[in-house]
């Protein structure tokens, strides 16, 4: 059982985690052809975490697109996080290691990483919110969605009471408070709203990948962050 493996008390989190606010979510870009152009626009613009997130990749195929996002993000100062995968997420020296509620379980990632790699979890319910502030392997969390989305096709949407919970449960201006970041459906039309429930910190995804100038929209999103 997880509770049963021998691990550190907590997790270790690498500096920027907390002056983090704005946290993008991409594919390889491999129709367009245009991946490191594009990180470089958005890393230089606001955005302080990139995570890869292309379902179906093949491990080395994802490791070699993970090296360009490494490489960005070593340019730029800025954190590359790894979806769903702890064994990818060492092979890629990344920063950060996001786990849904079904995948690996936290105890088992940390042992697999040590205490250098910051865990994220996606919470979808009140109480995911509680066990995620409450766990001391987890390093932030991810409330949504705010709004139902094309990434998570079929997923209810809490929407922002979920958002209103997490700023009670884990108040974003409070320094010792879990960070977290309000996801799913965030762009330029919502994210005044999701701010006004709380959250200083999200995730975005189509605000960016689809903009048609992706630094301008970076710094704008940013902005609003402040």
């Amino acid at each position: 059982m997880p509770s049963e493996v021998d691990l550190p008390e907590q997790a270790a989190p690498r500096p920027g985690i907390r002056g983090a606010r704005l946290y993008l979510c991409t594919d390889g870009r491999q129709e367009r052809g245009d991946l490191a152009e594009f990180l470089d626009a958005v890393l230089a613009n606001g955005v302080d975490i990139v995570q890869l997130r292309e379902k179906g990749l093949e491990a080395r195929r994802e490791l070699d697109l993970l090296e360009q996002f490494a490489d960005a993000c070593a340019r730029h100062g800025k954190l590359l996080a790894v979806n769903d995968r702890a064994d990818v997420a060492l092979a890629a020296g990344a920063a950060m290691l996001h786990l849904g509620q079904d995948d690996l379980p936290p105890p088992f990632a940390r042992r697999m990483l040590g205490p250098g790699v910051v865990l994220g979890r996606s919470t979808h319910d009140e109480r995911q919110v509680d066990a995620a502030v409450a766990d001391p392997l987890t390093g932030y969390f991810c409330v949504g969605p705010c709004w139902p989305t094309p990434t998570k096709p079929g997923r209810p949407a809490p929407g922002l009471d979920l958002v209103r919970y997490a700023a009670k449960a884990a108040p974003p201006d409070d320094p010792a408070a879990l960070p977290w970041f309000a996801i799913g459906g965030v762009g330029s039309d919502t994210i005044d709203r999701v701010v006004r429930a709380g959250a200083r910190r999200v995730v975005v995804v189509r605000a960016l990948t689809e903009a048609p100038d992706p630094a301008a929209a970076a710094a704008a999103l940013a902005s609003r962050l402040s």
